[in-house]
């Protein structure tokens, strides 16, 4: 997937399916694109995502220039067919090419020349924050998954990624590294931010 690795595919459980999971194991993009659909809705469906986008697009992989330079109308007919690829297809097809469009017009439409050569985990999460769709949080989630799932770990990764980076923590989907029980054990903790979350909303 990355140049640090050789370019080998990794071996991912993120969608729980095989073979959206190989395809987020060997392309950049596609796991690019699962990382931005991961929004409001199951990280399953959200990572399922870029392999059914694929295979609507009659293609093995994605292509950030075919994306970018897709007919509007015709890239979200893709999305909101039914099943729909999100909650909000017609919203985040638009940031699905806006994503795209920066990567050909600052990255040559290579989505790991995103991470190739950052030389710091500082720099990486600043590259991150600068996609289309990509706040803050995010940024971290998605560096916290490269560096414990795709050996994309420059200096500082840790610690730039956040309480995401953190060992052994089932924060997100950086930590979905088994099956239904790791999968599980992330959604659980989700849920249980959010409860104080809303608890401390009430008291203030």
């Amino acid at each position: 997937m990355t140049k640090s690795d050789g370019g080998k595919a990794r071996s991912v459980r993120i969608a729980q399916e095989p073979a959206a999971d190989e395809l987020l194991g060997r392309s950049p993009l596609a796991a690019l694109v699962g990382m931005l659909l991961d929004q409001q809705v199951p990280m399953e469906w959200a990572f399922t995502g870029p392999y059914t986008l694929a295979q609507r697009m009659g293609s093995e992989d994605l292509d950030a220039r075919k994306i970018a330079a897709y007919d509007p109308d015709a890239f979200t007919a893709l999305f909101t067919e039914k099943p729909a690829l999100h909650r909000y297809p017609g919203s985040m097809a638009k940031r699905v090419q806006q994503l795209c469009r920066h990567l050909v017009a600052e990255y040559d439409g290579r989505a790991e020349a995103v991470w190739a050569d950052a030389s710091t985990g500082a720099e990486l999460l600043e590259r991150l924050q600068a996609l289309p769709g990509f706040g803050a949080q995010k940024a971290q989630i998605f560096l916290a998954l490269l560096g414990k799932q795709f050996d994309v770990r420059p200096t500082g990764w840790r610690e730039a990624a956040g309480a995401y980076g953190e060992e052994g923590s089932h924060r997100s989907v950086a930590d979905i590294t088994g099956g239904p029980d790791s999968l599980a054990e992330v959604r659980a903790y989700k849920q249980q931010a959010k409860a104080a979350a809303r608890a401390a909303s009430r008291s203030a």
